[in-house]
């Protein structure tokens, strides 16, 4: 068999066995979705008519806009919390002794990260699906955009799952237990609550504004919203791209080379 037929193998069944343990303990994955879908329904139902009234400058109220302005900030948080569950099954086959017996195997040695990080994938791209059609079901539409504009969108929210899993995978990778995984990846639910997700970042006090602005969830929120809803994008899509390059190159040849170094 040729080496690039035992990578494909061995990975395929490192993606399914990742796969199974999904759908064998589904109450991670169910805890952590619930987090974008409850701040969707709060934000919505209960500051949905005051956060839309001060974002539409005085105009009044306008709940639907607010739906509008809000799903493109919670389906990228949605991402973000999907993957910490991504730390924690890393973490979980380091410290039970899976590992160490692949080591011994003959397998494709990166099948193993490459299990995880294509699983993550397809996991993040179910659960935006998911909070999508509760953000539909409660009002959200996006008429104005072209088909272009949504495989664009759709483009942008893989490469941004692909980032964060391969951060992910190195944060479970350096923690000592699955606790301190989660613990470890929980920047990547709060950045989002400070980003452009909820208010506009022009509306936060000045010394505030380069802390949402300069981080990776901003940039890629913008260019997603202006992607959904025909709103301006500037220079945030040559961000959200360069941000999302960036990540995936640096969790990759971090998360390799701890993963190749010899265990203490």
């Amino acid at each position: 068999m040729s080496a690039l037929a035992l990578a494909v193998r061995d990975s395929s069944t490192m993606l399914r066995r990742n796969l199974l343990h999904v759908r064998r303990y589904p109450s991670l994955t169910l805890n952590l979705l619930l987090t974008p879908i409850m701040l969707l329904l709060l934000f919505v139902y209960v500051f949905g008519d005051t956060m839309s009234a001060g974002i539409g400058g005085g105009s009044g109220p306008d709940r639907s806009a607010y739906i509008a302005y809000l799903v493109p900030g919670l389906l990228l948080m949605t991402i973000g919390s999907t993957t910490i569950g991504t730390a924690v099954s890393v973490s979980n086959d380091m410290t039970e002794g899976i590992i160490a017996r692949f080591r011994t195997m003959a397998i494709h040695r990166p099948s193993v990260l490459i299990g995880h990080v294509v699983g993550s994938v397809l996991q993040c791209m179910m659960s935006v699906l998911l909070v999508g059609a509760v953000a539909v079901a409660i009002g959200f539409r996006s008429t104005d955009a072209t088909v272009v504009e949504w495989l664009a969108a759709f483009g942008l929210l893989v490469l941004f799952a692909l980032a964060l899993t391969w951060i992910a995978v190195g944060m479970g990778l350096i923690s000592p237990n699955a606790e301190a995984a989660s613990n470890n990846a929980m920047p990547l639910i709060f950045l989002p609550l400070i980003s452009s997700a909820f208010v506009p970042v022009d509306s936060m006090p000045g010394w505030f504004q380069p802390i949402a602005e300069y981080q990776p969830f901003t940039p890629a929120i913008e260019t997603l919203r202006g992607l959904l809803l025909g709103t301006e994008i500037g220079h945030n899509g040559w961000l959200a791209l360069a941000w999302c390059v960036g990540l995936a190159v640096l969790g990759y040849f971090w998360s390799t080379a701890k993963f190749n170094s010899d265990p203490k």
